[in-house]
């Protein structure tokens, strides 16, 4: 059967990408964030997985506001990188797992969770650039990737506890695959930022590191944050940190598994107006 083996959680900053596209990961301004994710390349390298399952968000180029679901599950062999207006990333196609894919597909839609089920379609920075951060720039990514789209960009978005619950029929979906996988979990975004408006350029340490501290030790606390909170403490984009619940809903404590190990934590500000959170949990092996 297939196992979770780990989550990760991380900023998906698009300045960081193009940072690593123009060549000016070695600036000073951006030194002290890349260095914060050399030890997670590192266990990247020794806790390779079979599978990445992806929560991301798309930034108006798979999708728009004209259409917009509130989950989406990529089932295609391959995404191309989008074009965010600039052209695409010089970053390697992501190979999908379509069986997999299916399976979790079916079996989270049959737990009462409606996903949008998509077949072809680009993926953005949300996708790449937490890739870059945890593999570098390789020629191809390590394994295949599942991509799992949210909506956190059109209310009404869905709830931290919705989200925390998807994360658990998640885990059930692929622990139900009849291959033995080793399958990270990954959740994206935030954390506290906000684009526009007078409070445009909001960053709150405190929060967010306190934020951290209640996903690690208590998610269904971190789970019950509502929406008002993340906008009040975090700005209008801190919502994205419902995404992280996804991954942190499908983790073995959650089920009434052991604690998790924290085998890495890091936090820096600013990087392009935003407080970036970096965290990996392992399951008990």
């Amino acid at each position: 059967m297939a196992k979770i083996t780990a989550s990760v959680y991380t900023s998906h900053v698009p300045a960081i990408g193009a940072a690593i596209d123009t060549g000016k990961t070695t600036d000073p301004y951006w030194v002290p964030l890349f260095k914060g994710y050399e030890p997670s390349k590192s266990w990247m390298e020794a806790s390779k997985p079979d599978v990445i399952f992806l929560v991301y968000n798309d930034h108006a180029t798979a999708f728009s506001l004209e259409m917009i679901p509130t989950f989406a599950i990529g089932c295609a062999a391959e995404f191309k990188p989008a074009d965010e207006g600039y052209g695409p990333r010089p970053v390697p196609t992501v190979i999908g797992h379509p069986e997999l894919a299916s399976h979790i597909a079916q079996s989270v839609i049959q737990d009462d969770f409606d996903l949008t089920i998509v077949n072809k379609m680009d993926v953005d920075h949300g996708l790449t650039v937490p890739l870059n951060l945890m593999c570098g720039s390789p020629d191809a990514w390590p394994c295949p990737v599942i991509p799992f789209a949210v909506n956190v960009v059109q209310y009404p978005v869905p709830s931290g506890q919705r989200c925390f619950n998807l994360g658990k029929a998640i885990r059930k979906a692929i622990e139900s695959y009849d291959e033995p996988l080793k399958v990270q979990i990954w959740g994206t975004g935030g954390m506290s930022h906000q684009l526009q408006g007078p409070r445009a350029g909001l960053i709150n340490r405190e929060w967010d590191n306190a934020w951290l501290d209640k996903l690690i030790a208590d998610p269904a606390a971190a789970a019950a944050v509502p929406h008002i909170e993340y906008v009040r403490e975090a700005g209008s984009e801190g919502i994205e940190l419902v995404m992280w619940l996804i991954a942190r809903g499908a983790m073995d404590d959650v089920a009434g598994g052991p604690a998790p190990t924290v085998a890495h934590r890091f936090y820096h500000v600013p990087a392009s107006n935003t407080g970036v959170g970096h965290l990996i949990l392992e399951n008990k092996q």
